[in-house]
């Protein structure tokens, strides 16, 4: 449950931009208006963008084409990892907030603590509310997001001193899979006279157009996260596109001294982003647990998403009763290699269950369920969070001080009651079945999944 105490509220409403909710929601309507786009010509699904921080008279309609991506995509996006220059607080590092969520004019958005919380081993990411307090580079971007996407949760970082390949591995570790965008904001060129800033933004556009790194904040006052985004992009294979490009001497600035705005989309390949690695990731789970008990392996197809970050869960089953079941709630590990550990995991280490035996594998069927980013839920109380529960579509993340459980979606089918899954939830997490705290936190989270047709 989110307190006044655990929010960032908005710092630059009203001079960013509206800060009366009604007019804000027209001025980003009016934005997003702007965008006559044609039919991308990548094939792939939008990973990342690159949007301005202005302003929203000065950018908000460069910006707004790119938001305007967004728009079919909402029921897929659930968790937006934004990234942007520090311009008030010296940081050292890429800050992170410890509050539980940001507000603007429009509500609340709540952070994916679990992933911020992961980033603590990064010697380079670092806590600091006071970076984000009056930071504008991230906050403009919000209700932007909250008109295009409704839910989602967020990972906001505000960029300090820090490399290039610092910023590039924590992008890296949040990349996760379709269900998460990640977001750089940062204007181009400040203060030079018209003709000016359009050859040195023309440059610039065609280094990231190039996925070149660029080498001075002259060029973007968010140099250090474009060019981590730039090298995650160019090891990863995407496509990038430009959306839009001007400065504010064609919107609402004089033209002797502009700067510079551009927006930029960036697209995974249809084979990392859309193909089904169904097979190739059960497969892998059985011969996993095969190959620890010196049984033969069968042939693995090969899967571009193998390499990429995800999170399963590895269920074994026997005449339809369980015989184990483990797995991660957050992509921290190549898909390949996380779903062989939780299948040896679930197979030999599953606290409930005898290790499996040679005797029993050609018996046992392997189920791989691939998990969406957990979003955060907000709530006043155990039975408002009942009411938004999706029985056969949420899994649930229950988290109270020390005590933690999940379940994954397919437990609906054996508690189809909202309140008695949050009862079994509960005991699962050592907590009595009638227990309740302003302490609960609650995630949710998607499967997909795959089941192996029949024991082998």
């Amino acid at each position: 449950m989110i307190t006044a105490t655990s929010l960032r509220p908005p710092a630059v409403a009203g001079t960013f931009y509206p800060g009366e909710a009604g007019a804000l929601r027209d001025e980003v309507a009016t934005c997003l208006s702007a965008a006559v786009l044609p039919a991308p010509t990548s094939a792939g699904t939008l990973k990342a963008l690159i949007v301005p921080h202005a302003g929203y008279v000065y950018s908000g309609g460069t910006a707004g084409k790119a938001y305007a991506l967004l728009a079919p995509l909402a029921d897929r996006i659930r968790r937006v990892v934004l990234l942007g220059p520090c311009h008030r607080v010296a940081v050292n590092g890429l800050a992170a907030p410890t509050v539980q969520a940001f507000a603007t004019p429009l509500g609340s958005i709540p952070l994916d603590r679990a992933a911020l919380d992961a980033l603590a081993g990064l010697p380079q990411v670092v806590a600091s509310d006071a970076a984000h307090a009056q930071e504008h580079s991230l906050e403009v971007q919000l209700p932007f997001l909250q008109t295009v996407l409704g839910d989602f949760s967020l990972v906001p970082l505000a960029v300090g001193r820090t490399g290039a390949r610092e910023v590039a591995e924590v992008i890296d570790r949040l990349w996760g899979g379709p269900e998460t965008l990640i977001l750089i904001s940062s204007d181009l060129s400040h203060f030079h006279a018209y003709a000016e800033a359009r050859r040195i933004d023309g440059e610039t556009a065609d280094h990231i157009l190039a996925l070149d790194q660029l080498t001075s904040f002259e060029q973007a006052c968010g140099a250090l996260p474009i060019n981590g985004l730039l090298a995650v992009a160019r090891q990863r294979g995407l496509h990038i596109e430009r959306i839009a490009q001007c400065n504010s001497g064609d919107t609402a600035g004089d033209k002797s001294r502009v700067v510079g705005y551009a927006s930029f989309a960036l697209y995974e390949s249809a084979a990392v982003a859309g193909d089904d690695p169904g097979a190739a990731l059960l497969v892998r789970a059985r011969n996993a647990i095969a190959a620890q008990l010196g049984q033969p392996l069968q042939a693995e197809p090969g899967h571009p998403a193998l390499a990429q970050p995800g999170a399963t869960f590895v269920t074994l089953t026997q005449n339809g009763a369980l015989r184990g079941c483990i797995g991660s709630l957050q992509a921290h590990r190549p898909l390949d290699q996380d779903v062989r550990t939780n299948a040896v995991a679930a197979a030999f280490r599953d606290p409930r269950f005898a290790p499996l035996t040679v005797e029993e594998l050609p018996r046992t069927r392997v189920e791989v369920s691939l998990l969406t980013a957990p979003v955060p839920m907000s709530f006043s109380d155990e039975a408002d969070a009942l009411r938004q529960l999706r029985p056969d579509v949420d899994g649930v993340i229950f988290s109270a001080g020390n005590h933690r459980s999940t379940f994954l979606p397919q437990v609906w089918e054996q508690l189809p009651d909202p309140r008695q899954f949050m009862v079994h939830l509960k005991q699962k997490a050592g907590l009595p079945a009638d227990w309740w705290s302003p302490e609960v936190h609650l995630q949710r989270y998607e499967v997909k999944k795959w089941k192996e047709a029949m024991p082998r």
